[in-house]
């Protein structure tokens, strides 16, 4: 019975497109990046409502070549403002302190920080349909 459970919750967050390696704890995130000698990948997202949001994440953050790329160098943080769900106090109030600090003017919204917090580079928007290759390519040039 366990397995038959934990197969259905693994199918369910593929299918659903859920991102099991992405985290919500931006202060955790910046520990977990100093200690594994990682950048962080901040994305603002209304995953709920928010078309081009929805594209990136099935036609980028699906693929695998992106999860390698992603794996190797950051440490992913969802920063999430859906309309259709209610996030816990404590989530909300950390993406509407990380939405201020960052001046998120528009979603999706990614933001490369290196591990003490220092951003390095964001991309705003999603262009349809340009797939991982060119966010890898985009993500990178924040690394120089």
């Amino acid at each position: 019975m366990k397995t038959l459970l934990l197969t259905l919750a693994l199918l369910s967050t593929s299918i659903l497109g859920l991102r099991a390696d992405w985290t919500t704890d931006y202060k955790a995130a910046l520990d977990q990046a100093k200690s594994q000698q990682k950048l962080v990948l901040l994305d603002f997202t209304g995953s709920d409502w928010c078309g081009y949001c929805k594209l990136l994440d099935k036609e980028v953050f699906t693929e695998q070549s992106f999860k390698d790329f992603a794996d190797k160098n950051y440490i992913e943080v969802t920063v999430d403002f859906p309309q259709e769900k209610q996030l816990p106090d404590d989530l909300q109030k950390q993406n509407n302190d990380l939405k201020d600090k960052f001046n998120i003017e528009g979603f999706p919204t990614l933001i490369v920080l290196s591990a003490d917090g220092k951003e390095l580079g964001r991309q705003t928007g999603y262009d349809p349909g340009s797939g991982p290759d060119a966010v890898i390519a985009k993500l990178k040039s924040f690394n120089k």
